[in-house]
């Protein structure tokens, strides 16, 4: 304890320095008095030890806590002290990682690691779309075996530890002026090896099953939603969650209609008789025939609406519309006595229009 410098002098910072700024200073100094960099130099080794255990504790609110009220002896009677030079480097790979990015921690063994997501693509028509469905799906996927119960090994037998990374999950290499930790090839970061794997699953304890999955749709989805069926992804690593299922939503076209957000458009062809006299017609929706009345000198492309007739909302509360336009037709074959009745009509809206120019310029 005699002769430690004040971590906070150490590092170049004040009392109230933010840690993002205490990070800042420690990566400058390690970089500068890091022992790869500095061979045979004990003055910059000892810095840089003196650095990274200022670090450790600065960057460590409970840490910096005891620090700011007792001092050096305050941490090492609360045991958070250091014994020596080879503490502050079997401590550094976590400082490492969490300083520089990379080169982290010793062993992923034990780290638990949920499922991956699953993708379907679902086709449903269009009225299912509207009004919602439910169905079933078929899946192959992978589940944990039965036999090992998710283990790998064969009954009887256990794990060993990776003799490449002592069990660690990961090795050492030099890189530059830095010693750097990656995922062991051997085991794949698990840190051991299975010698005598399950005939079931050949000792990656899962196996694929077909399964069928219930999926509820609901009313008002579109072309293009995305379902998410929680836990019915991939099963997880060592006891991590099941990953997702995500169904993708695909809608057929329809004959008759066209849909708009939550409105439900079509075209409804109409005579110019009808467009001219007016009429009541029976118009297609999508839960039967509705009435619908065509006013007196309607135009072509007029719109209408059906109140409530379109598609009701994913976010609840309303339903849309439907819009109906219509297509005002020309006949085009007539006989002799239709072809002199609207001859008849023609004379008569010539001289109507005639008229109505006189009165104009008149």
């Amino acid at each position: 304890m005699e002769g430690k410098r004040d971590y906070y002098k150490v590092l170049g910072v004040s009392r109230d320095t933010a840690e993002a700024e205490i990070k800042s200073k420690y990566r400058k100094l390690a970089f500068k008095y890091h022992p790869d960099r500095n061979q045979n130099n004990e003055e910059a080794t000892e810095k840089f030890k003196e650095a990274t255990e200022a670090y450790e504790v600065l960057c460590n609110s409970e840490k910096r806590n005891i620090y700011d009220q007792y001092g050096h002896r305050g941490l090492d009677q609360a045991g958070s002290g250091h014994s020596g030079f080879e503490d502050v480097f079997s401590g550094f790979g976590d400082i490492f990682e969490d300083v520089f990015g990379f080169g982290g921690k010793r062993s992923s063994r034990n780290r638990v690691k949920k499922g991956d997501d699953l993708r379907y693509d679902i086709i449903i028509e269009f009225k299912e779309a509207v009004f919602g469905v439910e169905t079933e799906i078929n899946l192959e996927k992978s589940v944990l075996c039965r036999k090992c119960d998710g283990s790998g090994c064969e009954s009887g037998s256990t794990p060993e530890s990776c003799i490449h990374c002592n069990g660690t999950g990961q090795v050492s290499r030099s890189q530059g002026f830095f010693t750097v930790r990656s995922t062991c090839p051997s085991c794949q970061g698990a840190g051991q090896i299975i010698t005598h794997p399950c005939t079931e699953c050949n000792g990656s304890g899962n196996v694929i099953e077909k399964k069928r999955v219930s999926l509820k749709i609901p009313a008002g989805v579109d072309d293009g939603s995305r379902l998410r069926l929680t836990n019915e992804g991939e099963p997880g690593e060592r006891g991590g969650p099941p990953g997702d299922l995500y169904v993708f939503i695909r809608v057929k076209k329809h004959k008759i209609f066209q849909r708009n957000d939550t409105d439900i458009i079509c075209t409804i062809p109409i005579s110019f008789i009808q467009a001219t006299i007016g009429d009541k017609l029976k118009v297609p929706t999508l839960k039967g025939e509705e009435e619908l009345k065509i006013p007196k000198g309607t135009q072509y492309g007029e719109i209408f609406k059906l109140k409530g007739k379109g598609v009701p909302s994913l976010r609840g509360g309303y339903t849309g519309d439907q819009i109906i336009q219509v297509d005002i037709k020309t006949p085009l074959s007539l006989n002799k006595k239709q072809e002199d009745l609207l001859k008849k009509f023609s004379k008569i809206e010539s001289e109507k229009i005639s008229t109505k120019f006189k009165k104009i310029f008149k």
